[in-house]
């Protein structure tokens, strides 16, 4: 493996954890398509770490949420814990980390930008502490998650773009008004390789639009256009 990974000791120091079994996190960087050309890691790859690291993140997180906030509402913890421990964030933290240049990964992934893709980056920072775990147990594991993660969760505010406003405008239009609300798409404009898509979201007499690259992320700027007029509480 060594011959297409890079040295394992600078990720060592950019994860600020060194592994006793060096291994571990060499099985937690392959990706299920690298088997597809190496007929060794067939069955090898990086998906029951990724479990496994998914339960200890969970775990950590609700912790410190129940330790840091001990007059909070379950609700709206588990708002916060599911922020915390979403797809964008735990991509953002590998992409600031460079993880992606260490991945083992198919051809095939490479060409398609499997290296910056927010999904192959979530799991192989959970991948990473399951490996943590298994190399030192919960408290390093825990350890890692706070190193990288408390910082946003002690600012959780400033972190609007990683929440599902669609979501939560239906949550409380279902709430207020026993209705859900209803996107339109109002506009075009720019070339197919530039396009810009403006959406309309309206619930009642209540109306927003906003503009996006594509028609899901005008959706979404929509609701939180909308949900900000409604004085909606995301959190």
């Amino acid at each position: 493996m060594s011959s297409v990974s890079k040295n394992l000791v600078d990720l060592e120091h950019r994860i600020n954890y060194y592994f006793n079994d060096k291994n571990l996190l060499k099985n937690a960087l392959i990706h299920r398509s690298f088997g597809n050309e190496h007929k060794h890691y067939k069955n090898i790859n990086n998906e029951k770490l990724e479990l496994l690291g998914d339960a200890v993140l969970g775990l950590v997180v609700a912790e410190y949420l129940y330790q840091k906030y001990p007059e909070e509402k379950e609700g709206v913890l588990a708002k916060i814990k599911s922020m915390a421990v979403s797809e964008p964030v735990l991509a953002s933290i590998s992409r600031k980390l460079r993880i992606g240049e260490y991945l083992l990964l198919s051809k095939g992934e490479m060409v398609t930008g499997g290296r910056d893709r927010n999904s192959i980056l979530g799991d192989v920072f959970e991948a990473i502490l399951g490996a943590i775990y298994l190399d030192s147990g919960f408290f390093a594991a825990k350890e890692y998650v706070l190193f990288h993660l408390k910082d946003m969760i002690d600012h959780i505010d400033d972190f609007e773009e990683i929440l599902d406003f669609k979501t939560i405008l239906q949550e409380y239009c279902q709430k207020k008004y026993r209705d859900i609300p209803k996107y339109t798409l109002v506009g075009e404009e720019g070339p197919d390789h530039r396009k810009l898509f403006e959406m309309q979201v309206q619930i009642q007499n209540n109306i927003a639009k906003a503009k996006g690259t594509n028609k899901k992320i005008a959706e979404q700027m929509a609701a939180k256009q909308l949900c900000k007029e409604l004085g909606v509480k995301y959190l």
